[in-house]
């Protein structure tokens, strides 16, 4: 087997075993009268009614492994919100579509209903909440009577084009909205709820996905008067935005020790760390030896590129057969007319352009868990050394194809796309570097780390 092929069957291995449905099947459990989720039992005959709170591009598969380990043991009712309708409804849920990636009336329509079942809570109810990525666009309604949907998705196209930290993105969304940052806890006013998360950013804060609706926020409103001051030029809100968050009156979200959070429990059920793992499984019994180097999350595509093909290349002088693993997310600057492709897509041209510059002998593949990269209907691509000399043979340029963001025709004319369909799953990207071994020499683990540190 060639190592394009080892490459795209460590990404098939991968989205396997992370496959959602088998996951909450394996996670929710309902046996002898309790209902376990990773660990916490809860007994069902304190409950008249189970509540089922799902949003996100996640949706649907999170919710019918719940339905399924729930059966028909206790009465449940739900909404369910995500980018389409399932082929076979349940009939105990209500199914809605929100808008993604900027909300609109659906968004709003899909949060009363959300906040409506909430509000008809109480201490009987046992609330199961499950959030994915894109939750933050599929339910929203403004906390302000003032504020309108248009306001809404007004401030979250200019977040999405404003260059800013998730993390600050978020702390406005929060303190924007009825339906952010604990406010689905509030609203629920301090039943027992449980909150499962498919994760589609950094691992490690419950408090990001679907911008936190039913966890405490540990971010202020004077975080948003300093974070509307710092990035006002990049940050171009309207006047009426800018004066709600500029406003002294500003309302506060609910923090730590708020009674909505006494009897909440959230937990990350997937993230990029459980998409790493499995890929680095199918990696070591495919005979690879593996690294894990999520240092370059966030980086440029062309930064990235360099540090993880000096990384490859270096561990390659001490193993046989190299794996270099990479979850996360590159950033690739768009200027003018653009082709049709992802980040992806150009992570992996810009890795076989080098690797034909610098004589590198290695396999790369980056693909979306998501199955969809960019603009493009595939999930990725794979490269190799043979990639640039390939295309040239199809009167096909690499470098041409870099300068236009236009990765995917030629990708797709080389038989090196990645095509998946869309997975129904969300843990971000993978980067796979195949290598076999190179003469002992030349760059050090130390200079790969050092060298690109500085300019990422």
């Amino acid at each position: 087997m060639g190592l394009r092929d080892e490459a795209r069957g460590i990404f098939a291995d991968a989205l396997h075993e992370v496959e959602i449905g088998a996951v909450m099947r394996r996670e929710v459990r309902c046996e002898g009268g309790w209902l376990s989720v990773r660990g916490l039992r809860y007994r069902l005959a304190e409950f008249e009614r189970v509540v089922v709170v799902a949003i996100g591009k996640a949706a649907l598969p999170m919710v019918e492994g719940a339905m399924s380990a729930l059966g028909n043991v206790v009465r449940v009712e739900g909404v369910v919100v995500g980018v389409s309708l399932p082929r076979v409804a349940d009939a105990r849920l209500r199914y809605l579509v929100g808008s993604h990636p900027v909300p609109d009336e659906r968004s709003g329509a899909a949060a009363d209903a959300v906040l409506d079942l909430m509000t008809s809570c109480d201490e009987r109810c046992l609330v199961l909440v499950l959030l994915s990525g894109g939750a933050s666009s599929l339910v929203e309604r403004p906390l302000s009577a003032a504020m309108t949907m248009e306001d809404a998705a007004e401030l979250h196209r200019e977040l999405v084009h404003s260059g800013l930290a998730i993390g600050d993105m978020n702390t406005l969304r929060k303190h924007f909205s009825a339906v952010k940052g604990g406010r689905l806890a509030v609203a629920a006013r301090g039943v027992t709820m449980c909150t499962l998360i498919v994760s589609d950013v950094p691992p490690g804060d419950a408090s990001v996905v679907g911008s936190g609706s039913t966890v405490a926020d540990p971010t202020t409103v004077e975080d948003c008067w300093r974070i509307v001051r710092e990035h006002a030029e990049s940050l171009r809100l309207s006047e009426k935005l800018r004066r709600y968050f500029e406003a002294a009156e500003l309302v506060e979200t609910p923090k730590a020790g708020d009674v909505a959070f006494a009897k909440t429990d959230a937990m990350v059920l997937l993230s990029s760390d459980e998409l790493c793992a499995a890929a680095r499984k199918s990696a070591e019994r495919r005979g690879f030896a593996v690294v894990v180097d999520n240092g370059c999350d966030e980086w440029g595509y062309r930064e990235a590129a360099a540090y993880l093909l000096d990384r490859a290349e270096v561990l390659a002088r001490e193993n046989e057969r190299v794996c270099v693993l990479s979850a996360g997310e590159v950033s690739v600057p768009l200027s003018g007319k653009v082709g049709v492709g992802g980040r992806n897509q150009q992570f992996v041209l810009e890795c076989a352009r080098l690797a034909a510059e610098r004589g590198l002998v290695v396999t790369v593949l980056s693909a979306g868990s998501d199955g969809i990269d960019g603009n493009s209907q595939v999930a990725g691509g794979v490269a190799d050394e043979t990639t640039v000399k390939r295309a040239r043979e199809l009167g096909l340029s690499v470098e041409d194809a870099l300068a236009r963001f236009d990765s995917y025709e030629l990708l797709a004319a080389l038989g090196d796309a990645i095509v998946t369909g869309p997975t129904g799953n969300n843990l971000r990207d993978l980067r796979v570097l195949l290598v076999g071994r190179v003469p002992k020499g030349g760059t050090t683990v130390d200079d790969a780390i050092q060298r690109h540190v500085v300019t990422a």
